[in-house]
Parts: structure tokens; sequence; C-alpha cells
């Protein structure tokens, strides 16, 4: 490993030591993501999830969305800044990922504010109506730029879009494969989207943060 590499996660650490810490139920669901379910590093992590969880407690979203549920890790964090009568939809389409996610939903105090709904992501979306304050993209890559352009109608002026996992692991440097590619062409799309502003913030694995006009 280079120093400059060995500095980066050194510095990732001292972040993740630095920043408060999780709800007790939310060190549990990690320990138990780990433990029983499979790719558990698509858990969204301490960083992204406090940061979830300040961002929704700034904007206090009425009605958000998730794309990419799996344990519910980052759901439990955005419910838990969320306003009292707040409603988190979820997408999801791992049948057990659900189920666990419910389990840890029900023992929350945030739990009522989440809503699992089964099914790709793109066709839930195409059923919603109403508007979105709030917005959380992670789920296949190589759909991203597909997502964005479905939520970016419903999402009301103000209202925010985040986007996990932009960096790809530092794969958007030199795109090779599909889910390079993909995370990319939404990286520069946003940029020149008269549509919103952003920052492209070099957090974990990259969260890219859009507000709509």
């Amino acid at each position: 490993m280079n120093q400059g590499v060995m500095d980066l996660n050194i510095l990732d650490n001292y972040c993740i030591d630095t920043t408060q810490a999780e709800p007790d139920l939310l060190l549990e669901l990690v320990e138990k993501t780990y433990s029983d379910m499979g790719y558990p590093n698509k858990l969204s992590g301490k960083t992204i999830g406090r940061t979830l969880k300040l961002l929704a407690k700034i904007a206090q979203p009425k009605r958000a969305l998730e794309i990419g549920m799996f344990t519910g890790y980052s759901a439990l964090s955005i419910a838990e800044g969320m306003p009292e009568q707040g409603k988190l939809i979820c997408c999801e389409t791992n049948p057990r990922a659900i189920e666990f996610a419910q389990s840890f939903f029900a023992r929350s105090e945030y739990g009522h504010k989440i809503e699992a709904v089964f099914g790709p992501a793109l066709e839930t979306i195409e059923s919603l109506d109403g508007e979105f304050d709030f917005v959380f993209i992670d789920a296949d890559k190589r759909n991203y730029l597909n997502y964005y352009q479905a939520v970016v109608p419903l999402v009301k002026s103000g209202g925010l879009i985040i986007i996990d996992n932009s960096l790809w692991q530092g794969r958007v440097l030199d795109p090779q494969e599909n889910s390079d590619i993909a995370v990319n062409d939404l990286n520069r799309f946003i940029a020149q989207d008269a549509r919103v502003e952003n920052v492209h913030l070099n957090v974990r694995d990259g969260l890219n943060i859009v507000v709509k006009h």
C-alpha cells in the first residue's frame, strides 16, 4: 500500500472515530448484517449514516424516498432525522433483506416512519404520486442515471437528492466496467444539469449531494 492510500485510510478512520456514535440498535444491525447476510459491505457505514441523519434533521422532509434499502441501516438513519409524522418509502428487490430490515424497524422508535416496498425501483417510482423532499440513491450502479432521471421530476423545489458510492472505489477515474461508466456518467450529468445544484464530496466512497432549484 502506498503512503497516499494509507494516509486516506487513516483519515477515514479518524473521521469515523470522531463522529458521534450511532444508536445501539444500529450497531446491532451492523453486527447481525455481517454475521447473517451476504455482501455486508453494502451497508452505508457510520459517516454516511450520520450524514444522512443530519441532513434529514436539517431538511425535515415530510416525504422521503430511498432506492436500495438493503438491511435498513440508512433507512433508520434517515428516519431518525425526519419529523415525527414523516414518511420514508424504501425500494428493495431482496425479500430476505426486507424481512431482516423490518425486524429492526419493529424495534426502533423511528420504524413507524418507514415503508418497505418490494420490487424493481423504477417500477415502484412510476407508481408513486406526489412530491418528495428527500431522496437517497444507493442501489445497482448501472441504473444510477435512470434512477436520478426518474426522481428529479418528483422532487420538490429545494428538495435533496443524495447519491452514495459516487466515487465507486475510485473506478470513476478510469471507468472500464458498465457500473464504473454508469456512475461516472451520472456524476458528469449532474454537474451539467441546470435543474439542480450540487456538491460532490470525498466522504467514504463518495457522496453527491444535489438540491433541486
